[in-house]
Order: C-alpha cells, then sequence, then structure tokens
C-alpha cells in the first residue's frame, strides 16, 4: 500500500507540470480526486491494509490528498486570475494615445535667439531687477523731475512710506546699465532681457506690461559707427540677411545723440502697407551714444570713456517678425496662435 501511495505521488507531480488551461486542470481533478479518482480507490482499499502498518498508510494517504487538492485549488487560483485579466475592457490592440507636447513661448524663444545673437560678439546677458527705486529709474539716467513718465498715471509706484526712496516697478531696462556701470570698470559689454511695467491702456498696440532687451557697450572710443555696425549685424541675423537698415535722429534723456533704428517693411517690400503705415519701413529700436551726465553718476571719465546703448520692445519686434496683428494675443494662451510658432 505504502508502495502504490508512493508511485501514486510521482505521477501527481508529473502531471502538475502540464496544468497550463482549465482543461487540462480540470482532467487533472477528474484523475485524482473524483469518486472515481485514484486517490478514492486508495481509501478503499485502505479498510484492507494490515492493522500494524494501518497508522502509517493512512497518515501517507491523508497528506497525500491534501497536498493534491492544495495543488488543485492553487492552480484554478491561478488561472481564474490571468482569465480576469484577460477580460478586462482594455483593448491592446488600439493605438496608443497622444498627448500634445509643450514647446517654449514665442516671447521665450525670441529672447533667447537675441541672447545668442549678441553673445556671438561679445555680449554678455545679465539679469537686471524689477523693482527699482526712483534715482536708478530715472534721475541717474538723465530724466529730469518735469519728465511727463515720472508721473502717477503712466509709472506704477510703490508704496514706500517711511523709505528713504521712492520704489517703482521699473519703466524700461536701463537701470541694469546704472548698477552695471557701478559695479565695474570698462570695458563693458552687455545686454539686460527683461520684463518692464509702465501704467498705459491696454490696446490692440500696447500693455502695461512687456518685455524689452537693453543693450550698452562702453570703452575708449567707442563711435557711433560701431553701434550702426553692431544693430546692422543683429538686424541681418535676427529678420533676413538682404533686409535694408535706417538710422533716424531721435531723443532720449540717457542718449545724446539719439537715433531710431528702421527696418525696411519685408511685409510689401517697402511698398508700403497698413502695418509699415505706408512708410515702406517699420520702426524696431531706439539708441544712442552714452550721455556723459549718466557717465558722472557712475564715476566714468567722459574724456576717457565713451559708449552707446540701445532698447528694444519684444512684444512689438514680433508683431513685425510674425505679422501679429494683436499684441495681446502673446497672453491670451490660445492654442491655437501658439502651436503656430
Amino acid at each position: 500500500m505504502l508502495e502504490n501511495i508512493q508511485k501514486l505521488n510521482k505521477e501527481i507531480i508529473n502531471d502538475i507540470k502540464s496544468l497550463k488551461d482549465k482543461e487540462s486542470l480540470e482532467n487533472f481533478r477528474i484523475k485524482y480526486l473524483s469518486r472515481k479518482g485514484s486517490l478514492n480507490d486508495l481509501f478503499e482499499n485502505f479498510k484492507n491494509v494490515d492493522k500494524s502498518i494501518k497508522g502509517a498508510v493512512g497518515k501517507a494517504l491523508n497528506e497525500l490528498k491534501v497536498f493534491t487538492q492544495k495543488t488543485y485549488e492553487d492552480k484554478q487560483a491561478e488561472l481564474d486570475k490571468l482569465n480576469k485579466q484577460d477580460s478586462s475592457d482594455e483593448d491592446y490592440t488600439l493605438p496608443g494615445r497622444k498627448f500634445n507636447l509643450g514647446s517654449k513661448h514665442l516671447i521665450t524663444q525670441a529672447l533667447e535667439d537675441i541672447s545668442s545673437i549678441f553673445q556671438r560678439i561679445g555680449f554678455k546677458v545679465v539679469d537686471g531687477r524689477e523693482i527699482e527705486d526712483e534715482y536708478h529709474n530715472f534721475d541717474a539716467l538723465n530724466t529730469p523731475d518735469y519728465h511727463p513718465s515720472r508721473d502717477m498715471q503712466d509709472t506704477f509706484y510703490l508704496k514706500s512710506e517711511g523709505m528713504n526712496k521712492r520704489y517703482l516697478l521699473r519703466t524700461h531696462t536701463s537701470p541694469a546699465q546704472v548698477h552695471i556701470m557701478k559695479s565695474q570698470k570698462p570695458p563693458v559689454r552687455v545686454i539686460i532681457p527683461g520684463k518692464c511695467y509702465r501704467n498705459e491702456a491696454i490696446s490692440a498696440r500696447s500693455l502695461s506690461m512687456f518685455h524689452q532687451v537693453e543693450g550698452l557697450y562702453v570703452d575708449k572710443n567707442v563711435t557711433f559707427r560701431e553701434l550702426k555696425g553692431t544693430l546692422d549685424f543683429f538686424v541681418k541675423e535676427f529678420f533676413g540677411k538682404d533686409l535694408k537698415t535706417r538710422l533716424r535722429p531721435s531723443f532720449f534723456p540717457f542718449t545724446e545723440p539719439s537715433a531710431e533704428m528702421d527696418v525696411e517693411c519685408y511685409l510689401c517690400n517697402s511698398k508700403g502697407c497698413r502695418i509699415c503705415k505706408y512708410t515702406g519701413w517699420l520702426e524696431i529700436l531706439g539708441c544712442g551714444m552714452v550721455d556723459p551726465n549718466v557717465f558722472k553718476h557712475v564715476g566714468y571719465d567722459s574724456e576717457e570713456y565713451s559708449g552707446f546703448a540701445f532698447g528694444m520692445g519684444i512684444e512689438r519686434t514680433l508683431m513685425i517678425r510674425h505679422s501679429v496683428p494683436d499684441i495681446r494675443m502673446f497672453y491670451e494662451n490660445d492654442i491655437r496662435f501658439l502651436k503656430q510658432f
């Protein structure tokens, strides 16, 4: 009897290897655990076992039945779990879901492009302060007390009771020039990109917050010719190699002489259109030689050093470059607009 139990145990272990689906598992149950199965036959013959070995045989027979039953139940649970996963609602033959990839905003792209162009000709990119005091924003830049830009209706002043200075949100990136020149001796060759704030009515052409890029170069014997050559190089790199430029006399408190740079209107090939106001030219930036009075505020000797400065508004430059009709479109977060760039 013990030999028959051992023989059946080996047979059951060998058949366990073939249990891979419900059909094979059911055949296993019928063969060993059903009323007509092999285990039941052994239990029927157990009554004929000699009493001297009946205890050992009964123990071995019960252990084999428990092992076989547990094997069957474990395999059944495993197959049920696999079948449940296979019968889920997921259709793995469908193509994967597509997600829209984000991209850099048009203004961020422009700031990086402009910075890269000037870095190639030796300019260093420097950050400036967005909250400035009145001295650095106006006085040190040769802006008189009566200048209209200092009025409350044009500038965002901050509450500064009890302080010895009036603070404001900078109206241009030019105050950074003063900080930089105070902190180092010439030569100075930097550009300062950043946000600016002016108390203006929101319209298709103006915002109360916008971006500028300021440039400054100070050294011995810096000339107006170098200013024009630098800006001409930038324009051709940013707008196109064949684009013509011109400088028109203008006025800014912190430069003398001052000028505004125009590029020929590439939208109409200089023939005249609504965008260029039928002049054939588009204004892109203001510039000029640094006024000697500005050098006095930073301790530079205007007899020894000279320099030029320039500043451009990014949003308006991009409006020209991409024919954007309304400056507010840059900040409306309309995906249809942003995807174009």
